[in-house]
């Protein structure tokens, strides 16, 4: 079956437009064309820019309840067109159908909370009388919008992500430039639609594709913006953090996720969440599951029931609702994962299963007796591969676990809990998971993590308090009343 090649306008600036330079939007499953969206040029940019400027510095009277009514009626859209949004992301990336309709439900959500969180943005009174002199003194905080934010996002969830960056910001008062992935900007332009038919403001959002090298460093570099939200590469991330310059800056950049299983879990319930949690995106998630570390007594049983049931994932089409795992994101970056596999093969690793590419297919694969050495014990795989590992006892997990210069996300399997709050203590990550894999997360709960792995928080409550700023209030009272 052919796929109709549709021409896609970009949003700039609350209207819908085309460019004289053009990009190409394949399907990763056979490289086929399926869209083609604008190639903006650093003018289009520096437009989006300055108009997102002015819509917000004409609206700072913006009233909660109107914020909160767009946000709701984006959210409304979205759940009126789910299947359309559905089929988008996994045409488009790497997922499944069934894939895509979770994380459909999940942007859906994050939207929600936004309209919840913009009733809740508050401040508190401060007793200034505390300083000797200051007893007549009153007064108070409250946040702020910071003005225009930049958002940058990657190609695994093309639309849950970009709605964390929409979300907050308008919930906040704030208005909003988006850079999408080049390989993944329908989802966002469709995240767009939802707001114009929302009926949000001219100016406050603007969703621009084009290259990096024309239009992201404008993005990053420009000083009517006021904090860049990114999730991406390290590499990526360092980068825009030295080009940024005195703006806030917001990352999240990825791992290579530990999971511990002990002796005393139990087996059933960590082979089932940490193959789903290694193998599901095809292993392109930021908390998907790398490095396993089992206890001794555990790890032989533990990893031939992992082989049987990571054997059991069927490889295929995405659009098919049997299908498991689907392709990379391109044929590119399977043959990275082909190169880091073999690179360890080489090395002295083992291979229990898997190890084989297919264009952009790769297939979900388990190694054993990784060196240390071995690029993929130390970088993130973003591949659906995963390391398991012996350990003598939980503090030699934990060591290892924090061998690397990440610290996203983790998981542990116990019933001991002294065990589990001696893990929660040591181990080097923004978020721990017990009895559950590393690939694990709501859309309210803080996001983040440490090293190299990035800057600050999401989920909507953190990323609105990175977006807006506290302003102190102080009376000095007559006291003669």
């Amino acid at each position: 079956m052919r796929t109709k090649v549709k021409t896609k306008k970009m949003l700039l600036a609350g209207n819908w437009v085309l460019s004289n330079k053009w990009i190409d939007v394949v399907n990763p499953q056979n490289n086929s064309l399926i869209a083609k969206v604008p190639s903006a040029s650093r003018e289009e940019m520096l437009l989006a820019i300055e108009k997102a400027d002015e819509a917000f510095k004409k609206t700072k009277t913006w009233s909660t309840h109107e914020r909160i009514e767009i946000l709701t009626k984006a959210a409304d859209y979205m759940a009126d067109n789910a299947e359309k949004y559905a089929k988008t992301i996994s045409l488009e990336g790497s997922k499944t159908i069934t894939e895509a309709r979770g994380e459909v439900k999940r942007a859906i959500q994050t939207i929600k909370i936004s309209a919840e969180e913009a009733r809740r943005i508050n401040g508190e009174t401060i007793s200034f009388d505390q300083r000797e002199g200051s007893e007549n003194r009153l007064g108070y905080y409250y946040r702020f919008p910071i003005g225009v934010v930049a958002a940058i996002t990657p190609f695994n969830d093309p639309l849950n992500l970009v709605a964390h960056k929409i979300g907050p910001a308008i919930a906040s008062g704030n208005a909003i430039v988006v850079k999408p992935a080049s390989v993944t900007p329908l989802s966002a332009l469709l995240l767009a639609e939802a707001f114009v038919e929302a009926g949000l403001p001219k100016g406050f959002l603007s969703v621009i594709t084009g290259s990096g090298r024309e239009v992201g460093d404008v993005l990053v570099t420009h000083p009517k913006i006021k904090m860049v939200s990114f999730t991406g590469g390290l590499e990526t991330g360092e980068k825009i953090a030295h080009q940024a310059g005195l703006k806030k800056v917001n990352m999240e950049l990825g791992s290579n996720s530990p999971v511990i299983v002990l002796g005393d879990a139990n087996i059933d319930e960590a082979v089932s969440a940490s193959v789903s949690g290694a193998f599901s995106a095809v292993g392109q998630n930021c908390i998907g599951v790398q490095r396993i570390f089992v206890e001794k007594d555990m790890y032989d049983p533990f990893l031939k029931k992992f082989i049987t049931e990571a054997d059991k994932l069927v490889v295929g089409d995405k659009m098919d609702e049997r299908t498991d795992v689907g392709p990379l994101i391109n044929e590119k970056e399977a043959r990275r994962v082909e190169d880091w596999v073999e690179e360890a093969l080489d090395q002295g690793a083992k291979l229990q299963l898997g190890g084989k590419r297919e264009g952009a297919y790769y297939e979900p694969t388990v190694l054993t007796e990784v060196p240390e050495s071995a690029k993929i014990a130390k970088e993130e795989i973003f591949g659906p591969v995963v390391l398991i590992t012996p350990v003598n006892d939980l503090s030699e997990a934990i060591d290892r676990s924090n061998d690397v210069n990440f610290g996203l996300q983790a998981g542990i399997f116990t019933n001991d809990i002294n065990k589990a709050f001696y893990t929660i203590k040591n181990i080097e990550v923004g978020g721990i998971i017990v009895n559950d894999s590393s690939d694990y997360r709501i859309d309210a709960m803080p996001f983040g993590g440490i090293k190299g792995s990035g800057l600050g928080r999401e989920g909507v409550r953190s990323a609105i308090e990175s977006m807006t700023e506290p302003k102190v209030v102080c009376f000095n009272l007559d006291a003669r009343f």
